[in-house]
């Protein structure tokens, strides 16, 4: 059962998130997300001339521990909310402690980390409550964009 929900909101995910932009039209554009903060500003990531922007190595292991940890949750079917916000929160410590990035790549990694730590602190908390599936998917979700405009 959580194996075909799991694949149903995977599939929401991917559509509700897809960019069916023509390559060729598209070139030399900037394309935008609007990222809304639960405080209400607007902070828009872009593509760094229509590529990805490169997130530093010391702190893309983080990260990318950050996915992986969701992904095997997922799949074993895991319901420790608690012991996943606590492996997330980890990761931001180190991810955090470890920036070496500048530039606009730094900012706009930014716009994207901002939302997302308060994404996981709200799934923290709802971990309290045994409620962090709602929490989840968003932290999923985050990493859809993530991965839309950082390698």
């Amino acid at each position: 059962m959580n194996k075909i929900l799991y694949v149903i909101v995977m599939t929401v995910t991917l559509f509700s998130c897809s960019n069916t932009v023509d390559d060729k039209a598209s070139e030399g554009k900037e394309q935008t997300i609007p990222i809304e903060h639960e405080r209400g500003i607007d902070e828009v990531i872009v593509l760094n001339n229509g590529e990805k922007w490169k997130v530093d190595e010391n702190m893309m292991v983080h990260i990318l521990n950050m996915e992986n940890d969701i992904a095997a949750f997922i799949t074993a079917g895991d319901k420790n909310y608690s012991m996943l916000a606590s492996q997330l929160e980890s990761n931001i410590e180190l991810l955090t402690s470890n920036c070496t990035m500048e530039g606009q790549a730094h900012d706009e990694l930014h716009k994207w980390l901002i939302p997302y730590i308060e994404t996981v602190e709200a799934f923290s908390e709802s971990t309290k409550n045994n409620t962090g599936a709602e929490q989840l998917e968003n932290i999923e979700k985050s990493f859809v964009t993530f991965n839309q405009y950082f390698k």
